[in-house]
């Protein structure tokens, strides 16, 4: 406790200094501080009519507006043990111009799942209405500041932009925000640096992370501008090692360039394997179904589901990378193959689409494609947008196509009606519970293309293994069973009606 002294000379009572810094607080809380200076307008004072004067500009100032439920800290403690251990602290940033504000919220909000399966905590997102982001700053050196208070107000050590920020950006935006700033682009290829199992789609994945970051690289003081060979040439070796060497950054580059050129060479040696495979279907003609579709769609269990394949299923983007292919059989005995894809995402980095084009093959060679939509996510005709896009870039658009809204379990008679609208032939499944997936099997089996060639033939009985390929890789019309053989009406491939000639009838 402390004593008080009036200006008389006189002792006062006695002040408890926490009551006096608390008694200072709330005299400063009812200030306004802008750009440093104090506004003497306390909550009483302050007019928010519907002109509130230039000077203020209250719509400039909440163009940099919070996005809510976007938070995905722990509040609890004991939830601790029940969750992944986290190490970063992330605030979300993006930029929108006029009349696409709803599109902006559903895009920050995805990047906060892909930031959540990277291995993050989202603190806090926020959005800025402008026509174009800043091409300094992406949100304009004002904002930028706010940006940084907002970072050291909620304890933040990273910022994502929900974009591909150019790296010219990127340095200016680290430098006014003190921490570390990253891109959508970024933290799709650190989800599918931790998810790539195979050699090839390790490959693909490093192929990709090179691309991307050798225009990015940056020097750090003097680490990226020592040159090798001039007067102290190879550390001082002397004649014979003097030149005008190579920056740092030069020999990075040269190394990164190096690195991926090899990575090709990898990447090209493992297409003869894959090929040959889908040659051997061909020949055998074999259809292919390819299941294709947004990130976290279902793809994965509904492959379960149809062929009991028991590929990883995983609440999380991206968490099948490596095509899988599975095979099925239709209930006229004809054989086919249902493969499993990497899920798609809006504003998906051009380096996974290249990188990842060896895999995307199996969509674009496949003779049916079942197009998995999310029918419980907010904005599924973006879904159906961004994939067909992809589609079209690795030249899949002209195949036969399958919509099929999965999470049926979890809409109602309302949106189902919406989405019926917007795909009228759509199928409604639900690979939880089952439901619609029998139906969805018919119409697989409808789809796929029926042999080339119509024959009729009297088979003899030594020759059984004729009618087994027949029902193995042909469709049968009608079989009947006579003296000398079995009479088969049936449309099967070139090379089998090549074989069936013999015994044409």
């Amino acid at each position: 406790m402390t004593h008080t002294t009036t200006p008389d000379g006189d002792d006062d009572i006695a002040v408890d200094p926490i009551n006096r810094v608390l008694a200072s607080a709330e005299t400063r809380a009812g200030l306004r501080v802008f750009a440093g200076a104090q506004a003497l307008q306390d909550a009483s004072t302050v007019s928010y009519g519907d002109t509130d004067g230039d000077q203020w500009d209250r719509e400039e100032r909440a163009a940099l507006r919070r996005v809510p439920g976007l938070s995905t800290e722990l509040e609890d403690v004991t939830e601790v043990e029940y969750r992944q251990l986290r190490l970063e602290n992330v605030v979300l940033v993006g930029v929108y111009p006029q009349g696409s504000q709803e599109d902006a919220e559903n895009s920050l909000r995805e990047l906060a799942a892909l930031a959540e399966t990277a291995g993050a905590v989202v603190l806090d997102g926020v959005l800025q209405r402008r026509p174009h982001p800043d091409p300094a700053t992406y949100i304009g050196r004002g904002k930028a500041a706010e940006l940084r208070d907002l970072v050291a107000a909620v304890g933040a050590d990273t910022v994502i932009a929900d974009t591909e920020l150019a790296p010219s950006q990127r340095r200016a935006l680290e430098d006014v925000a003190k921490v570390k700033v990253i891109d959508r682009t970024t933290v799709i290829l650190d989800i599918f640096s931790q998810h790539a199992k195979s050699r090839e789609g390790k490959a693909q994945v490093e192929l990709a992370q090179l691309e991307y970051l050798l225009p990015r690289l940056r020097g750090w003081g003097e680490s990226m501008s020592r040159q090798a060979g001039g007067q102290v040439g190879a550390g001082g070796a002397g004649m014979g090692s003097r030149g005008p060497g190579e920056t740092k950054i030069e020999l990075d580059r040269r190394r990164i360039r190096t690195r991926m050129a090899l990575l090709r060479r990898q990447i090209r040696d493992f297409a003869p394997s894959r090929d040959a495979k889908r040659a051997e279907r061909k020949r055998n003609t074999i259809p292919s179904v390819a299941i294709a579709g947004y990130t976290n769609a279902g793809k994965s269990s509904l492959l379960n589901r149809l062929t009991s394949a028991g590929v990883l299923v995983e609440n999380a983007l991206f968490a099948t990378l490596d095509a899988t292919v599975r095979r099925a059989e239709a209930a006229d005995g004809r054989v086919f193959t249902l493969t499993d894809t990497v899920g798609f995402v809006r504003n998906l980095p051009h380096q996974l689409v290249e990188a990842f084009r060896s895999t995307l093959e199996e969509v674009s060679g496949a003779d049916v494609i079942v197009h998995v939509v999310d029918g419980s996510h907010p904005d599924p005709a973006a879904q159906l947008a961004t994939v067909r896009d992809v589609m079209g870039d690795v030249g899949a658009r002209a195949t036969r196509e399958l919509v099929v809204f999965n999470k049926a379990d979890l809409i109602d008679d309302d949106t189902r009606l919406l989405l019926r609208g917007l795909e009228p032939e759509a199928h409604f499944v639900s690979s939880r519970t089952g439901e619609g997936i029998d139906a969805l099997r018919g119409a697989i089996e409808d789809a796929l293309p029926l042999p080339a060639v119509e024959v009729r033939a009297l088979v003899p009985y030594d020759r059984g293994d004729l009618i087994s390929a027949v029902h193995e890789n042909g469709l049968i019309v009608a079989t009947s069973h006579e003296e000398d053989g079995t009479a088969v009406h049936a449309h099967v491939s070139e090379r089998l009606a090549a074989e069936l000639a013999p015994y044409a009838r």
